[in-house]
């Protein structure tokens, strides 16, 4: 087995030395943009020997005009098939067929005869778009918009790399690097509600000697905290398989990891409560230090005289939907969030019918 090598490194190095020169030959003069992004374990920097035996491999992703990919996509795709090596750097450049059973999913498979089924794969911005967002490149976003493209959609989007770029797609990408003002304001709100809707259940069902109960609430609850910690450190959430890991590389993993551990592994609810009400207060000292509301307490109280440490969310949420302008967002008649704070559902995740679900945003 060759000695393994990132994707996007193994991706660039394959684009520069072994698809660019092709269309160097044969496609003198068009223009267009190179990349890797999207899906994939590479696209995020998380990939490692296991990700070479699933979809994983030396590949790029080729943008083009519309107008030239109608005209000349089959044709680059074919040449490339004929030209490429069969191997780069130890790997093989040929792929199988998509398996209908996994997902689609294309294995390395080795071969010595041509065309080569290789993953120099020919895109426009709007055929990406559609598939990936269910939108039109051209189409200005509505703040419903925002909030049914999942947040490990625009994480792939904007991670990942781009190797040649004539057609803009980094400026592309730069538009999707973070919601606009106060969308993110609208998804911080959304955040703190949910805290606040459990936060006083990991007592009140361990009070009646529910451990489950309470462990699986507060379960919920250091999901939450950790996507609010996403939000605040204005960083689009992975999909579940990397979320630990992407938020290890937070500012704040460092403080609330323990913290978080810790409500994960206590026996009783009491542990449970200690545990999470050090991770509300750190995070309400993060809250402040945002300097987006006036400074709320940092100290957790009982929730209306019972005996259950709360940080009383709905207040941070009060504080951050006031100082929300925009109208359509002011307009939003609930207070869910985006699709990824109220389901973790991959099938509503990974289908761009999803888009219907912007009748929820509508007054």
């Amino acid at each position: 087995m060759p000695e393994f090598i990132p994707g996007l490194k193994l991706s660039e190095g394959f684009y520069h030395e072994a698809v660019r020169p092709i269309l160097d030959r044969h496609w003198q003069g068009l223009a267009y943009s190179a990349a890797v992004i999207g899906s994939g374990s590479e696209v995020l920097g998380f990939d490692t020997v296991m990700s070479s035996d699933h979809h994983w491999g030396p590949r790029v992703m080729l943008f083009l005009s519309e107008v030239d990919y109608a005209q000349h996509h089959e044709a680059i795709s074919e040449q490339f098939g004929h030209e490429l090596p069969f191997e780069f750097r130890g790997y093989s450049t040929h792929f199988s067929p998509p398996n209908p059973d996994d997902n689609g999913v294309q294995l390395l498979a080795t071969t010595t005869t041509r065309p080569i089924n290789h993953r120099v794969e020919l895109w426009t911005f709007n055929r990406y778009f559609g598939e990936e967002f269910g939108l039109e490149y051209s189409s200005t976003l509505t703040p419903a918009d925002w909030l049914t493209i999942p947040s490990q959609n625009l994480r792939a989007f904007t991670a990942g790399a781009v190797y040649h770029d004539e057609l803009g797609l980094e400026a592309a990408r730069e538009a999707f690097r973070y919601y606009p003002h106060d969308v993110w304001l609208y998804l911080l709100a959304a955040g703190w509600t949910r805290i606040a809707q459990e936060e006083a259940f990991v007592g009140r069902t361990g009070s009646v000697g529910d451990e489950i109960g309470s462990q699986v609430i507060a379960t919920r609850l250091v999901r939450d905290i950790m996507r609010l910690c996403f939000l605040m450190e204005k960083q689009h959430a992975p999909y579940p398989k990397w979320f630990g890991t992407a938020f290890a590389q937070l500012k704040c993993a460092n403080q609330l990891s323990p913290m978080l551990r810790s409500v994960m592994l206590a026996q009783s609810w009491r542990e449970r409560e200690q545990s999470l009400s050090q991770a509300y207060e750190a995070l309400a000292e993060m809250h402040n230090a945002l300097d987006i509301t006036e400074a709320l307490p940092t100290r957790v109280s009982n929730y209306f005289g019972r005996p259950f440490k709360v940080i009383h969310g709905d207040h941070f949420a009060a504080a951050i939907k006031a100082q929300i302008h925009d109208e359509a967002v002011k307009s939003i008649p609930v207070n869910i969030g985006s699709i990824d704070q109220f389901s973790d559902s991959t099938d509503l995740l990974a289908n761009t019918e999803r888009r219907r679900l912007k009748i929820l945003y509508n007054a």
